[in-house]
């Protein structure tokens, strides 16, 4: 329940932020308004001393977030990609947030296993080793398949995790109510919508069924891209507590010395994340949205491999290609249509200048393409583009947030192999060959075709469906029944003033 209980947990909190130092952090990149910084500090200082201590050597805002627990660490990984809610500064300190806690028992893994899958550890599995990773949410074993002698990574969630994340959730969204009754200006960032997504995210990942099943469409999706490649689920092996994959050897995207001793390109590798980050989003609108090195390896034959799927994006066909043609225009440095598309797609008010707008566009793209190539950042122009927009009205959108983050943290990845990389020049062919294919008369005739497959599935309920709505519109609109609850509640109102002057009637009597 989202109510005044959970103020015991957000003291709980604001006195760990208040211990670690890192409340003024968390406030000042939200530029806190005067009433939320108060109540902050009420909840936090007088309290101080029951909050957690924390590691001293990490930065005070992921200081106070690994003292919190899972919940927590969780959710600031969610806000990493969020500078438009914590700023930029918080949000890269967020992005090295490290998700490693302590392991739980092996005996606890194996009994979470066999209830499971329904057999014993020791039937299934000829090897099972102790975790060789432990995360906020789950944590991975290495084990040996005994029928087939195969290596596999068995991911299996923490003990009671459901209970933990449901309790946190629930107090995240009342902090989040307090928030926006405390600071109307937050609003416009919807931070019950912030609360709401990361819910999502966190609920998919409790169940290591619906991440297998992403896993399971996204290897679909990318059968044919080459130098790529995904482990394999092991159905009879996985559940809604966990998960068999294939275990695949490589070498971390993040070891640069590693890569270069088995003799990879990383100039080519630089090239083959971003487009295949950019393909997996226009062409199928379904992508990995937590693509840093260490989800990622090299295999030794050179393909990339990607790991832990259970932060997937998702956009539909229309926002791809309008996020499309946005990246197009800057590419061609056409800033009238960059901002002819934002207001076609209502992401402006239509009462705003589209001219002037523009203008606003051309300030943010033209000192970004006038950089030497090793200066050029994805990074930057969102982070420009989210001040225009934000000066010209536009609301938050969830959806576009976490594919623009997560192009922020591919490219910080593919610069990490080759510094030198010029991103226009690697995104242009991708995006261009999705702009001739959704947007030209070939896309155009697919649409039609599309629409006219629809009509025709409709095609015997025709006749009925358009008389019965011309039928609507002859007849006049009923008269809406007044609502019940309004007689009932005025006739308590006239109970309770009736009640009153009979009372003050005796009263004087």
């Amino acid at each position: 329940m989202r109510g005044p209980h959970n103020i015991l947990r957000l003291i709980r909190t604001g006195a760990t932020l208040e211990r670690t130092g890192a409340m003024g952090v968390v406030l000042d990149a939200m530029e806190a308004p005067a009433p939320l910084r108060v109540a902050a500090r009420v909840l936090g200082w007088p309290f101080k001393w029951l909050g957690e201590k924390g590691d001293p050597a990490l930065p005070p805002a992921v200081r106070a977030i690994q003292a919190l627990g899972p919940a927590y660490i969780k959710f600031g990984q969610i806000l990493s990609t969020r500078p438009d809610v914590v700023g930029d500064d918080l949000a890269r300190q967020l992005r090295v947030l490290q998700d490693k806690l302590p392991p739980f028992s092996i005996d606890e893994a194996k009994r979470q296993v066999a209830e499971e899958i329904g057999q014993p550890v020791s039937e299934v599995f000829s090897e099972f080793s102790p975790p060789v990773a432990a995360a906020s949410i789950a944590q991975v074993h290495r084990a040996r398949l005994a029928e087939t002698g195969d290596d596999v990574a068995v991911k299996v969630l923490r003990p009671g995790i459901e209970r933990a994340f449901r309790r946190d959730i629930d107090a995240f969204y009342f902090a989040a109510n307090v928030i926006e009754a405390l600071s109307p200006a937050s609003r416009r960032l919807r931070p019950r919508d912030v609360i709401e997504h990361f819910e999502g995210v966190v609920l998919g990942e409790l169940d290591l069924r619906l991440e297998a099943a992403s896993a399971s469409q996204f290897a679909a999706n990318t059968a044919d891209d080459a130098g790529f490649d995904l482990p394999v689920v092991r159905w009879p092996y996985s559940g809604r507590r966990v998960m068999t994959m294939s275990w695949v050897e490589g070498v971390p995207l993040g070891d640069n010395a590693a890569l270069d001793a088995a003799g990879h390109d990383r100039a080519a590798l630089s090239e083959r994340v971003l487009q295949l980050f950019l393909n997996h989003a226009l062409r199928d609108g379904f992508f990995h949205a937590d693509m840093h090195q260490g989800n990622l390896k090299v295999a030794p034959n050179g393909d990339i491999v990607a790991f832990d799927f259970g932060i997937m994006g998702h956009i539909d066909e229309y926002t791809r290609r309008v996020y499309a043609e946005i990246l197009f225009g800057f590419i061609r440095r056409d800033y009238q249509r960059v901002a002819e598309v934002h207001f076609e797609a209502g992401y402006v008010p239509a009462d705003r200048d589209v001219d002037e707008f523009a203008r606003a566009l051309r300030a943010v793209g033209e000192p970004i393409f006038g950089m030497d190539a090793t200066r050029i950042s994805m990074a930057k122009l969102l982070s420009y583009l989210f001040e225009v927009t934000e000066r010209f009205g536009m609301e938050t959108r969830t959806e576009l947030i976490l594919l623009q983050r997560t192009m922020v943290v591919v490219e910080g990845v593919a610069r990490s192999l080759d510094p030198r990389m010029n991103i226009w020049n690697v995104a242009k062919p991708v995006v261009e060959a999705y702009i001739k294919q959704s947007i030209g008369p070939r896309a155009a005739a697919s649409d039609l075709w599309k629409t006219a497959l629809v009509m025709a599935r409709f095609g015997p309920r025709l006749p009925g469906l358009v008389e019965a709505a011309l039928i609507r519109q002859a007849q006049p609109e009923p008269e809406r029944a007044p609502s019940p609850w309004l007689a009932r509640l005025l006739w308590a109102g006239a109970g309770l003033c009736a009640g009153l002057g009979l009372g003050a009637l005796w009263m004087l009597a």
